[in-house]
């Protein structure tokens, strides 16, 4: 009951966008782990493919050798669905025999689409031509922009409720993970808040502890330098 891209950007950074006729897509099916990898699991989800799947991308495992491990030992993996893509930009898949269709994957250079229950193959096709062509976008953009052009093509056949984008980057924790549960537009809802994200969000994430700089920014004004700096440079595009 759903379709996402994961990808991996020319700089290292992972990303997962979905969208689903199901409420709160965003809590179970998109994982991904900063030099690691990113995993959508959908169709009858199992949650536990996240951090397992994550853990042997981490471990070095290949993408193809995860993915046949993690549905190994799953007894419901013919209703399942799962894609991945790991450090080196290699993708895999599963759909399992069960799943509803339309249901399918795709594997790109350096991005995988795949969905289930979907109006068609071209739901898939057009997500990753879109993705194709904004290759000069921003990453998290360049994934919206694919989703809606999945949206276009028909969605999920039942509807629309659900979507969500995660990225990851350089740190432990998410440089975006940004949901909508339920709404009669998501995609766009998802549009807007990742819009927003823009105003304030962003520059102060770049004040957080990180791996290069542990303390961060803890001076004030300092961070709001640093917010009228990056505003500065939108400005200037």
């Amino acid at each position: 009951m759903t379709w996402s891209i994961v990808a991996r950007d020319a700089d290292g950074a992972f990303g997962v966008a979905v969208a689903s006729r199901f409420f709160a897509v965003g809590a179970l099916c998109p994982h991904a782990r900063s030099g690691i990898g990113a995993l959508s699991t959908q169709a009858l989800v199992n949650p536990g493919y996240g951090p397992s799947g994550l853990d042997l991308l981490e471990r070095g495992i290949a993408a193809s050798d995860a993915v046949a491990r993690l549905v190994a030992g799953d007894e419901g993996r013919e209703h399942r669905q799962l894609h991945l893509i790991d450090r080196r930009g290699r993708c895999a898949a599963h759909t399992g025999s069960l799943c509803i269709d339309w249901c399918g994957d795709r594997a790109h250079d350096g991005f995988s689409v795949a969905g289930n229950m979907l109006a068609g193959p071209a739901v898939l096709d057009e997500t990753a031509r879109a993705y194709q062509a904004h290759a000069n976008a921003p990453f998290p953009e360049r994934l919206l922009a694919a989703m809606a052009a999945g949206e276009a093509a028909g969605g999920d056949k039942r509807g629309k409720q659900a979507a969500a984008l995660l990225i990851h980057t350089t740190e432990i924790y998410a440089f975006l993970d940004l949901r909508v549960d339920d709404h009669p537009d998501p995609i766009a809802e998802l549009k807007r808040l990742y819009q927003m994200s823009l105003e304030r969000y962003q520059p102060f994430l770049a004040c957080l502890p990180s791996a290069a700089r542990p303390a961060g920014i803890t001076d004030r004004a300092a961070i709001e330098a640093e917010i009228e700096r990056f505003q500065a440079a939108r400005r200037q595009r």
